[in-house]
């Protein structure tokens, strides 16, 4: 049996991403019409608009689309915005974020997810989203943007992220430990970094920002 997938893609938008009050219209169409079954490795296809997180390469996973939903409208993207998308995956996130924003810089630490999904993205005709093999914790993009995305979760927020971020600017997040991780929007404000709370979510660690054990005798 064939899926129809343009059916599952509507259903996920009605019954998922809509209940969890991602209301944004231009998020909505985003979601209504990207084909995120392109970007779910061949294995999985037939889950790609299931509300659970999908499995990549290299221990990596897809967020629920509820999830991504929920990043997309609290960045609340107007088109002008240049965006770092910290964690590639399949590149499906960063493929959103190209249809809201300007453009779309995305750093992947796996080679082989960073390549499949630069191929994923350019066969796609995402053409202002570029993927860049990279460690979050190493690299330097010599430059500020409007927007950041962490895709994994972080025990505290980096400062080296804050400071990619332009004035006015605002970073999404998931910090925390797991169960109760809070998702939280930071604003890059002109007194200093601003927190605006989200919604508790669990989110794997993005690698480099994991709690540090603490050993006792």
């Amino acid at each position: 049996m064939t899926l129809d997938f343009a059916k599952a893609r509507e259903a996920m938008v009605e019954q998922q991403v809509r209940p969890w009050d991602v209301l944004d219209p231009r998020v909505l169409n985003v979601l209504l019409r990207l084909p995120r079954e392109a970007y779910v490795p061949e294995a999985h296809r037939a889950l790609a608009y299931a509300d659970i997180a999908l499995p990549l390469a290299q221990g990596e996973s897809m967020m629920k689309p509820v999830v991504e939903g929920r990043v997309l409208q609290a960045l609340a993207l107007d088109g002008t915005e240049d965006v770092l998308d910290i964690g590639t995956g399949s590149g499906f996130l960063a493929a959103c974020l190209g249809r809201l924003a300007r453009s779309v810089t995305s750093i992947e630490r796996h080679a082989d997810l960073a390549a499949h999904a630069q191929a994923t993205l350019l066969a796609q005709g995402a053409t202002n989203v570029s993927v860049a093999h990279a460690d979050a914790f190493a690299w330097e993009p010599g430059r500020q943007f409007d927007a950041i995305v962490v895709g994994g979760a972080v025990d505290s927020i980096p400062e080296r992220f804050l400071g990619w971020l332009r004035p006015g600017g605002r970073l999404f997040v998931v910090r925390g430990r797991a169960p109760a991780m809070e998702a939280v929007l930071v604003h890059a404000d002109v007194n200093g970094p601003r927190l605006e709370s989200l919604f508790e979510t669990d989110l794997a660690y993005l690698a480099g920002a994991a709690p540090v054990p603490a050993f006792s005798l």
